[in-house]
């Protein structure tokens, strides 16, 4: 099995990298000239966009193909006070080189909106800016000129006291939105409310992948060995199959973190625990071909480099794998 690695918008190797340069709306509101202030925002815009493509530049410095962008690209873009302000057309150019770098360089992008996105909720009015924020994400995406494997990811949401009737309502919702909304969304389990097995049931019912997270599972399961979902998380994935896209095909994605101590087992640990995912890796490898693992640990790339050389040190010590490259292993299955 294929396994290629990536980490989550931040770079501890680089200096003076990050793409989340911000400005808060208190400030925003204290300038006198609105006009100069939306222009500060685009310009605070364009230059994280260029650290992002200096990211993706570091990203095939270490053979990364894969990368989740931040979603703080554009400061206070769906922000309701600047309904009509659109930051697009002028940031058109910037987004179209960081797209068009990623297509040339073979590279999985995606997003990951931020926890306010639900569109498992009651209330209207978090609906709607839940949808706003989602066009957000996915015009950004098509400003780089990416087709509909660049994915955002997002949770079902809460219950709201009602599981069964929350997950009804996230479906409602879901097939209430436009296509090329719907055609960008994969579905997480989350460490609380929703776990694998209840997400991967509202996924195959909307028609969208999932994207299992094996440390969530760890801490909110129904009992069940995470291998176990895997073949019916697979075929969320079919229409992303060579079978059905051929040359435009995507493997499946997992997310992989480690628990930051026993006495707190959500948070995520500086770097990541090989043997949880090693094992999770090999009992799949038999009827996986390929397969993307997004490491979720606080030290970003330096957690992705820390991971090869352990995947190195079992590759030494005659186990399961062969490092292809820095960023990509062949795992062999359980015999």
């Amino acid at each position: 099995m294929l396994v290629r690695f990536g980490f989550v918008a931040m770079s501890t190797q680089l200096e003076n990298a990050s793409p989340s340069r911000t400005m808060t709306m208190a400030n925003f509101a204290k300038l006198d000239d609105r006009e100069a202030g939306l222009r500060r925002l685009e310009l605070l815009a364009e230059e994280n966009l260029r650290n992002t493509l200096r990211l993706l530049k570091h990203c095939k410095y270490m053979d990364v193909k894969v990368y989740r962008l931040t979603s703080k690209l554009i400061p206070l873009a769906t922000h309701e006070a600047l309904a009509d302000w659109s930051p697009y057309e002028p940031l058109a150019p910037a987004f179209a080189e960081v797209g068009r770098f990623a297509k040339e360089n073979g590279m999985r992008l995606s997003f990951h909106p931020d926890h306010f996105t639900v569109l498992s909720t009651p209330r209207e009015e978090v609906l709607e800016k839940s949808v706003r924020d989602l066009e957000h994400h996915v015009r950004q995406l098509e400003l780089m000129g990416l087709d509909d494997r660049a994915l955002c990811n997002i949770h079902v949401g809460g219950s709201y006291g009602d599981k069964p009737s929350a997950g009804q309502r996230f479906l409602r919702n879901f097939a209430s939105m436009p296509e090329r909304l719907r055609r960008r969304i994969t579905l997480e389990n989350d460490d609380k409310t929703f776990n694998a097995a209840e997400t991967l049931e509202i996924s195959e019912e909307a028609g969208a992948p999932m994207v299992l997270d094996i440390h969530h599972h760890q801490v909110n399961n129904a009992g069940e060995p995470p291998e176990s979902l895997w073949p019916r998380i697979c075929r969320t994935w079919r229409r992303f199959s060579p079978e059905e896209a051929g040359e435009h095909s995507l493997p499946p994605k997992i997310h992989v973190s480690s628990p930051k101590s026993a006495t707190d087992p959500r948070s995520h640990a500086d770097y990541v625990d090989l043997q949880p995912l090693l094992s999770f890796l090999t009992a799949i490898a038999n009827d996986t071909p390929a397969l993307d693992v997004m490491i979720e640990a606080k030290k970003k790339d330096g957690a992705l480099l820390k991971l090869m050389d352990d995947l190195r040190e079992v590759q030494r010590s005659g186990g399961p794998v062969r490092v292809l490259d820095g960023g990509s292993v062949e795992i062999a299955p359980l015999s």
